[in-house]
């Protein structure tokens, strides 16, 4: 059983390449596998679906198309999409998955996260985290006018900007006891996350057990891509689709250059 995972996308209409070569990759190879994990921060920000414009119409779409040929979408918010509705999850036939879920794939229990909540050396972040997951807040955000809720957006986006320069990459990734406490309390030897934009399959060992920690990259410059198929992961990327200026006409090539692991 080919699986997929994937994480963030941060789309936006600003990205229109982005969203381009996401259709693309959806027509491709997502095609190829019966099931897609799509692992937080999908979009850029989400300030409710009633804020869904043309371009988010479309991803819908785009998404829905997929679902309907029976194959799975999995879709776990991150820390810029929270607020994607389960609503939005039913009219598109994507499920739901919270954070931290644990799955199984071939009798093997893996652990699936975002992964902000693995950055516990940022307590100012993990402290506003707290804050916009209460779903009081949630739900006074969500009665304020779009023009409000969209001002506020763009004002967290820029202020996550600046401190985001001004912390160290220290503070920003995730911390060790954190992973392992999260693997040991699910009862799974392999964690699948994002949020750190640092793709790699990291091995190692606990009280002589193998662990896996795999992080799924973001996509700018390139697409990220973790595939699972009977045992293996191949964490692979391919450059995101740019136009040619000459023609007009866009490319998008797979690239084979991967970090693998048995």
């Amino acid at each position: 059983m080919l699986s997929l995972f994937i994480s963030d996308l941060h789309m936006m209409p600003e990205r229109p390449d982005i969203a381009r070569t996401f259709q693309e990759f959806m027509r491709g190879k997502a095609l190829e596998a019966e099931s897609l994990y799509i692992m937080g921060d999908f979009f850029e920000y989400w300030i409710g679906d009633d804020a869904m414009d043309s371009f988010h119409l479309e991803i819908a779409e785009t998404l829905q198309r997929y679902t309907a040929t029976g194959r799975q979408i999995f879709f776990m918010p991150g820390n810029r999409d929270f607020l994607v509705s389960k609503v939005f999850c039913h009219k598109t036939g994507i499920t739901w998955l919270n954070d931290p879920t644990l799955i199984t794939l071939d009798r093997t229990p893996i652990l699936l996260m975002h992964g902000d909540s693995l950055c516990t050396l940022d307590v100012h972040y993990l402290r506003f985290r707290r804050i916009v997951r209460n779903p009081l807040i949630q739900n006074i955000f969500s009665l304020l006018p779009l023009t409000i809720r969209r001002g506020i957006a763009e004002n967290l986006r820029a202020k996550s900007r600046v401190a985001g320069s001004k912390k160290s990459q220290t503070i920003m990734d995730i911390t060790p006891d954190a992973v392992i406490q999260s693997l040991q309390a699910h009862h799974s030897l392999i964690l699948i996350h994002g949020h750190t934009h640092k793709p790699a399959i990291h091995n190692f060992t606990l009280a002589n057990r193998p662990y896996q920690r795999i992080v799924l990259g973001d996509w700018d410059k390139n697409g990220w891509y973790l595939e699972y198929n009977a045992g293996h992961f191949k964490l692979e990327h391919f450059p995101i689709q740019t136009p040619d200026k000459r023609s007009g006409s866009s490319t998008y090539v797979y690239n084979d250059a991967s970090a693998t692991s048995a």
